[in-house]
């Protein structure tokens, strides 16, 4: 089905409004995502019944993840969502799904039918289409985790390409040329990122110096796109809040 032309790019960061929150170190961000996910899960399921969460990639949301997996919680409620995924064979652990998989998912009662991975394995294309398919009767997520990447990127949306100048109606769009390997990926849109009640970013390690200067400097990278009604709230490393010494 052929869809209309792209608009030009708006310069949609300049409107996200983000709550910066320094962590004393790693295990003190990891605490306080934890309780953060635990709160919004308990407001959640008490307001409507269910959780629906989307996660992210990379280490600090893996350690995250090993913490869930030791807490109690009512996990008949819970709906899991990934923000993008490698174009990889389904049981490759570079895949975000196994990833989280094998650090809290495998380990707790979630029903499957509320587990919705990615299916990269189809390809950029086909699993974007399928992917779409899957969140067409999803409403506002509650809570979306990113990271940031050490060039400003968060999910797989990277610097200078052109997922600025996908369709507006798309929620889920391919990959073709990510920088790092595998260079075909499948990641959420901007838009449906920001369709969420609650955006936490999870900011941690000494190479996002540079990415989180440019960030509060207002420069143009990728983070500064996701921009939901409710702002976005950044638990960040304190020490990334200062300029490293030369």
């Amino acid at each position: 089905m052929s869809r209309r032309p792209a608009p030009p790019p708006a310069d949609d960061g300049k409107m996200q409004r983000c709550r910066w929150h320094p962590q004393a170190d790693r295990a003190a961000l990891q605490r306080t995502a934890l309780m953060r996910i635990l709160e919004a899960a308990a407001a959640a399921r008490q307001q409507r019944g269910e959780f629906h969460l989307v996660l992210a990639g990379g280490e600090t949301p893996r350690d995250i993840y090993r913490l869930l997996g030791a807490v109690p919680a009512d996990w008949a409620a819970w709906h899991i969502y990934f923000g993008d995924e490698r174009c990889l064979p389904p049981d490759d652990p570079a895949r975000n799904s196994r990833m989280a998989g094998y650090a809290w998912l495998d380990h707790v009662p979630i029903p499957p039918r509320q587990i919705h991975p990615i299916p990269g394995e189809l390809g950029a294309v086909q699993a974007a289409a399928a992917y779409e398919e899957t969140l067409r009767t999803v409403g506002r997520f509650d809570l979306v985790l990113l990271g940031l990447g050490e060039d400003g990127h968060t999910a797989s949306l990277f610097p200078g390409q052109d997922w600025r100048r996908a369709p507006e109606d798309l929620d889920v769009l391919p990959i073709y040329d990510a920088p790092k390997a595998p260079p075909q990926r499948v990641s959420l849109s901007p838009a449906r990122l920001a369709r969420t009640r609650q955006l936490i970013f999870l900011v941690d390690g000494r190479n996002k110096h540079q990415a989180v200067a440019d960030w509060r400097a207002g420069k143009d990278i990728p983070a500064r796109h996701i921009a939901p009604p409710g702002g976005v709230d950044v638990l960040v490393e304190a020490s990334l809040l200062v300029e490293p010494f030369e």
